[in-house]
């Protein structure tokens, strides 16, 4: 099968090529996916787990991604929930070659039966996107009616969909992101934005919930913004500066097939839009990696024929 591979730690994204691999194997209660559209996160090459294995041994070549939607089309032994041929989206595991290629396996627990009416491009910019928008916003931070979130990055594909989850749960949404994209942010339900690259987000009201997605400047500057009792989440880096009378968490994402399920009934019935920027073939996922940063939406790879 064809795979986007890196083996070369100091190479980076130079190091990523289109190579031949074998055809992944199916272990114990996993799921081996043809692979329909795939997404990627910009800076996972320089995650300790793209390079080695839970016991900490190399595991180059590597295949990066850890969205997917496709088709199942090989059942693992003991796997139950699932059928071949089944349409499915999910996030792979962090230390498992991932979904930049045709073929992947996966735990049968980290994905959720996905309906023929949504597109596998659509699904594919969901999975860490939505559960990291999700856990940040309610799991985390306790996001309630009636209060106010400020959501970094508005318009990429986790601020995006937390402006929407945020906005729908009943809360107050102030957002930032780039000044071109202001339009596309108050669109998605967003009631106040502010410019990042102006520095007029710095003036923004205290919130709530403030949600981070940068760290660096920005997730230092934005301690000050959380009310008393507050809660600062980001998904960047463990904060140098907290809030004075408030929380400050850092985390990483978790697979959640239910809450998988729900989003994706929430795309079904008109209530959240994930945002799609570029598509691009799988031979051109290289050059996506270095694809200018800060434009609208999710990158998605497209694997194979999205029709089915």
């Amino acid at each position: 099968m064809r795979a986007i591979t890196v083996s070369d730690r100091a190479a980076g994204v130079g190091g990523l090529t289109l190579t031949e691999l074998p055809h992944p194997h199916a272990a114990e209660n996993d799921v081996v996916v043809r692979v329909h559209a795939a997404g990627f996160t910009p800076g996972e090459l320089d995650w300790p787990a793209t390079w080695t294995d839970r016991a900490g041994r190399d595991r180059t070549p590597s295949v990066p991604g850890h969205e997917l939607s496709g088709t199942v089309a090989e059942l693992g032994y003991g796997t139950t929930g699932l059928t071949v041929g089944q349409r499915v989206f999910g996030l792979t595991d962090w230390t498992r070659d991932g979904t930049l290629a045709e073929y992947t396996a996966v735990e049968a627990r980290n994905l959720a039966p996905l309906a023929a009416d949504i597109d596998h491009t659509v699904a594919a910019a969901l999975p860490i996107s939505g559960l990291t928008a999700w856990q940040a916003l309610f799991d985390h931070a306790g996001l309630t009616t009636g209060q106010t979130v400020l959501v970094h990055g508005a318009a990429g594909g986790v601020g995006s969909l937390a402006v929407q989850l945020s906005r729908e749960a009943g809360a107050r949404v102030l957002a930032t992101g780039r000044a071109e994209h202001r339009d596309l942010v108050l669109g998605l339900g967003a009631d106040e934005f502010f410019a990042l690259d102006s520095g007029d987000w710095a003036q923004a009201a205290e919130a709530d919930v403030v949600l981070d997605v940068f760290g660096g400047e920005v997730l230092e500057r934005s301690a000050a913004l959380v009310r008393p009792g507050g809660t600062l989440v980001t998904v960047a880096a463990p904060p140098a500066v907290r809030p004075k009378d408030g929380r400050a968490i850092f985390f990483v994402v978790e697979p959640d097939r239910d809450r998988l399920a729900d989003l994706a009934r929430r795309v079904r019935a008109g209530r959240l839009r994930p945002l799609v920027g570029t598509v691009a073939p799988l031979a051109e996922a290289a050059a996506a990696f270095t694809a200018r940063r800060g434009a609208p939406g999710k990158t998605i790879i497209r694997v194979a024929d999205t029709s089915g």
